[in-house]
């Protein structure tokens, strides 16, 4: 047994009353779980306390909070790990970002984060007869979307997604991690359909800014991060959807600046988003008119000496040398007969060797057939 000190945000928001923190001392051991504390307190000093949980598994997801700052489930997180990433000893707790809160650690899901998986029509839309008994899925197209499906829609991503505190309207990681599960799903007939839908919307899978907390965030391996950068993927490479957004435009755009220059061209960029993927792209009339419309952002960096004006207008220089090791990596990438996915199920982890991602991959398949034979 040990001592731990938790100290819990507390917040009514029907009280009239400011948020404030409220500390308390649990004996249990290090290997308690942090929910394990947060119900002590409320069984033995404050029965007030407002705190979500249900399986105490980690598998429902109920129990998502922040915990000293970083987003995560209560009831699988250890007592002494939180210790040891706490400040001054403390083991902070509060709730969730990026979604109103009902009482203390309670959130409330239902207008954010349901409301966005709704958002996105989360469930198969096959066409044709359908099969009598079940519809049989390619191995490969099974385990492809397995990823997705871990999620357990605890909302830890959304918490700590910062294109949502910026844009509310922000479509969001769980719901665009959860699209994938459809759109890699043979069975699913409408993948164009839900690919242009989200390629239009001006809150869709291209306003993420690559931040990676999503994937940092998510205590299932989920990397909502990686499921959207694949919907995009499908959407230029595989559909060659052209958008409002000129997200493929762009795409195409980067790729090209990175593989002539070595570097990214941001004075190339964005005209070249616009206005076509060649230096002839900033005398298009829509180039021009973006090019006006960012001169005053682009004179406050050159003011602030944030970059030089040879710099915006010529971009940077890389050696010889390199710019040819860079062309090599590209030779390679686009040489593959095919595109390979950075699945977690597919490839393994960056650090896996092989025997492990194939033990992984024969686990799944096991599953998948146990599974099966069930249905039969």
């Amino acid at each position: 047994m040990a001592e731990f000190t938790l100290r819990l945000r507390r917040y009514d928001p029907g009280s009239g009353r400011a948020p404030y923190w409220d500390q308390h001392t649990v004996e249990l051991e290090p290997h308690r779980s942090v929910l394990e504390a947060i119900l002590q307190v409320k069984d033995r000093v404050d029965g007030s306390i407002g705190i979500r949980c249900s399986c105490m598994a980690a598998i429902c997801g109920s129990c998502g909070v922040r915990i000293n700052g970083q987003p995560g489930l209560a009831c699988h997180t250890h007592l002494d790990r939180a210790l040891a990433c706490a400040r001054d000893g403390v083991i902070e707790v509060e709730a969730m970002g990026n979604m109103p809160i009902i009482k203390d650690l309670i959130v409330d899901m239902e207008k954010v984060h349901w409301k966005k998986i709704r958002r996105v029509t989360p469930w198969l839309l096959p066409e044709g007869v359908v099969p009598e008994r079940e519809h049989l899925v390619d191995r490969d197209a099974m385990v492809d979307v397995t990823q997705s499906m871990a999620c357990i829609q605890c909302g830890a991503c959304v918490s700590d997604c910062l294109t949502m505190e910026v844009d509310p309207l922000f479509i969001g990681p769980a719901a665009l991690a959860k699209v994938y599960r459809f759109v890699g799903d043979p069975r699913d007939a409408r993948e164009r359909e839900r690919l242009v839908d989200l390629a239009e919307d001006p809150h869709g899978m291209y306003s993420c800014t690559h931040c990676f907390k999503c994937i940092d965030a998510c205590p299932k391996g989920v990397a909502p991060m990686s499921q959207i950068m694949r919907l995009r993927r499908r959407a230029t490479s595989d559909w060659h959807i052209d958008d409002a957004n000129n997200g493929r435009r762009h795409e195409e755009a980067f790729v090209t600046l990175v593989r002539d220059y070595g570097l990214l061209h941001e004075a190339e960029l964005l005209p070249r988003s616009y206005g076509g993927n060649s230096w002839l792209g900033k005398f298009h009339p829509a180039a021009g008119k973006v090019l006006l419309e960012s001169l005053p952002v682009v004179t406050k960096a050159i003011l602030r000496g944030k970059v030089g004006i040879r710099q915006a207008m010529f971009g940077h220089k890389l050696p010889a040398q390199s710019l040819d090791q860079v062309q090599r990596i590209f030779d390679r990438v686009e040489g593959r007969p095919q595109r390979v996915e950075q699945n977690l199920y597919v490839s393994g982890e960056d650090d896996d060797g092989a025997a492990r991602a194939a033990d992984r991959a024969g686990r799944i398949e096991k599953a998948v057939t146990a599974q099966r034979s069930v249905v039969r």
